[in-house]
């Protein structure tokens, strides 16, 4: 009887794990499909049957093809994330794109409670961005190798020096208050001289670039510096290990964490001066894109601009930030 008993017990035991697995599966495929990312998808949809109020053209499906675009999108991410964390902001970020556009929807086409001319529909715009998209990614372009020209200069010239003046407790105390007094001063002061002394606006832009990075990064790096541990280097000393192997190979990666800071404030100031400059004189780049349509009152262009900035703005910090992360692993 005991021999037939314990026979018995694993089929159950076995239907119990598989009515578990089953109800852990069906939480799991609750959680990550039934949203309200995907209820306000639904609503946005659903005012798409609104009559339009303005006379005319909403362009309402390219909005529409917009929306099932990043739904689709949503779902895809949805069953590959596996962090909870990582899936919940990115469906939080989508749920604010779905938030936006029905608001802008309906006090635009549906309602028509903000002037046409300044805030033309969403449809419209996402036809305009299609419309121009050989325009936009020249000046994508050229505002991105204007970036990458000034930053990486700044980079490569404000590391190396912040290491050797942050080395010297001397000089790197005065050096510090140098750079905040030359950091405190808007770069965008300099443009004048610029035009003056160099020969393109592009130079000029990536001057700009140059200058918004270098305070930063350079105080940074001082600031890294000074602050190492003193038993690092003390067990550096002890290794007998030459200057330049000190300052590269242990002090520059136990500065790495301050330096990003400095690099994060430089990349941020840099966004906002190259879009400032290219407003000024520049002949291509996003800034004179806006700038050159809001002169000309084409709200709509003027519109598509401000996205495609923030959509650029994203991407590279984005890209900056997983550099970051892959930099500073070690101090996870």
């Amino acid at each position: 009887m005991n021999i037939q008993a314990k026979s018995a017990a694993p089929p159950a035991i076995e239907f119990d794990k598989k009515e578990k697995a089953a109800s852990n599966l069906k939480a799991e495929l609750f959680r990550r499909y039934f949203r309200v990312v995907h209820a306000l998808f639904a609503v946005l949809m659903l005012i798409q049957f609104i009559p339009d109020k303005l006379a005319s053209e909403t362009y309402a499906s390219y909005a529409i093809w917009f929306a099932v675009g990043v739904e689709v999108l949503t779902l895809v991410v949805s069953a590959i994330i596996k962090k909870p964390l990582a899936l919940n902001l990115f469906v939080d970020i989508v749920s604010f794109i779905y938030g936006l556009l029905i608001a802008w929807t309906l006090a635009t086409a549906k309602f028509n409670l903000l002037k046409p001319s300044l805030f033309p529909p969403p449809g419209k715009v996402f036809w305009q961005a299609i419309d121009d998209y050989d325009k936009i990614l020249v000046n994508v372009q050229s505002s991105i190798g204007i970036i990458l020209q000034g930053y990486l200069l700044a980079i490569a010239v404000a590391v190396p020096l912040g290491l050797f003046l942050g080395w010297s407790a001397r000089l790197g105390s005065a050096a510090t208050y140098v750079s905040k007094f030359l950091g405190a001063i808007p770069p965008i002061v300099y443009i004048p001289y610029g035009i003056a002394l160099l020969p393109t606006f592009r130079s000029v832009s990536v001057f700009v670039i140059f200058l918004a990075t270098f305070w930063p990064v350079l105080g940074g790096t001082m600031s890294g510096v000074m602050n190492v541990e003193k038993k690092t280097i003390d067990s550096a000393r002890v290794l007998n290990v030459n200057k330049f192997t000190m300052l590269f190979s242990i002090i520059l990666p136990a500065s790495l964490q301050q330096i990003f800071i400095g690099c994060n404030q430089g990349l941020t100031v840099s966004f906002v001066l190259l879009t400032s400059a290219e407003m000024i004189g520049a002949q291509s780049g996003l800034g004179y894109y806006i700038k050159n349509y809001s002169d000309f009152g084409d709200y709509t262009r003027t519109i598509v601009g401000l996205i495609v900035v923030g959509i650029v703005i994203v991407f590279i910090s984005f890209i900056f930030n997983r550099i970051q992360k892959f930099l500073l692993r070690w101090k996870i």
